[in-house]
């Protein structure tokens, strides 16, 4: 991860676009649900889309990575039409991230972006369990610290949310935090889940991406009909789309790819100031646009969810290496005796 020979500017280039894609994303999904103006769009053909927008951006990476039509070709029919087993395998997560997605949108209808910011950031200990369940890791004493911190900043910021005056839709904060519970348990669990389907095999990231990409689709197709099949029908697949909502299902889009350059590239430390430093993008955004009303329980909530994600990136003291400088000064030191 960042053992990667690159430069600091580099570094500080990806954890500037992670953080303006993480706060723009939040910011603008809740000005398309709650204040800009014309006939609200489907929220499901919206997932949907930014699905088919990353299976294509996928192939173009796979196209760059084995760098002729005819390994692309190759790739393409070993991976994904001769292995249904692997394209059922990457389904799991596939209806995993549907969820979550869906559930985003609906938490950014009910709760406003610096609430939702600094509640999502649950996804955090969410991750850390499923990491110890399912990767059989270990945390760190103040690795659990900190998950314990980010859930008392969090119950700080939920105690009574803030309250935006710009907003004239009607709003129910419990329904807003119960969708983005959902969300944190799906991104928790789908995200192990990939990376544990990612190292059991030399597969490429991108071919996997892209079998997971295809079964998104289906996926969230299923879930138009469902929802919004009849309304979809009558008005149409894209039925109040503006160049906002396509913003930011662009931002949708390219913001889950570019997660994976960030991790390639940066360490625990940079991600977590870059989500704190989004909560502070969000915060200010949601003041300026929404009119959102800062408590002082959502400060001291928002202040200690910052703190824990820096606490939780530091990285873990090699205590087995302490342990054998200290039986080397010990034997010295009885070499010494004798």
């Amino acid at each position: 991860m960042a053992g990667e020979n690159v430069s600091v500017i580099f570094k500080l280039y990806c954890l500037t676009v992670m953080t303006l894609v993480a706060a723009t994303y939040t910011v603008a999904l809740r000005y398309t649900r709650t204040i800009s103006s014309g006939d609200l769009y489907f929220s499901t053909t919206a997932v949907c889309i930014a699905e088919v927008i990353k299976l294509i951006l996928s192939l173009g990476m796979l196209t760059k990575e084995t760098g002729s039509p005819i390994r692309l070709k190759n790739a393409i029919v070993e991976h994904v039409f001769c292995s249904p087993k692997e394209l059922l395998k990457l389904s799991v997560p596939s209806v995993v991230y549907a969820v979550q997605n869906n559930m985003a949108f609906l938490a950014l209808s009910n709760l406003d972006a610096a609430v939702y910011q600094v509640t999502y950031q649950l996804k955090i200990p969410c991750t850390a369990l499923c990491t110890v369940l399912m990767l059989n890791r270990s945390l760190s004493r103040l690795q659990w610290f900190s998950v314990f911190m980010l859930c008392g900043g969090v119950t700080l910021v939920q105690w009574r949310p803030a309250e935006a005056t710009k907003v004239q839709i009607e709003q129910n904060p419990f329904v807003g935090f119960m969708a983005i519970a959902i969300a944190v348990l799906c991104s928790g669990f789908a995200g192990v889940y990939f990376e544990k389907v990612l190292k059991s095999s030399d597969t490429s990231l991108w071919v996997r991406n892209i079998q997971m990409y295809l079964s998104g689709i289906l996926v969230t197709l299923i879930g138009v009909y469902m929802n919004d099949g009849e309304m979809v029908l009558e008005k149409g697949f894209f039925f109040g789309y503006t160049p906002w909502v396509c913003f930011v299902i662009f931002l949708a889009s390219v913001g889950g790819l570019y997660t994976s350059v960030v991790v390639k590239y940066t360490d625990n430390i940079m991600k977590g100031f870059s989500a704190a430093a989004a909560i502070v993008l969000s915060t200010v955004a949601s003041v300026l646009l929404f009119g959102l009303q800062i408590t002082l329980s959502f400060a001291s909530g928002a202040l200690l969810v910052c703190v824990s994600i820096y606490l939780y990136g530091l990285p873990k003291q090699d205590t087995s290496r302490l342990s054998r400088q200290d039986t080397d000064i010990e034997s010295k030191q009885k070499l010494i005796t004798v």
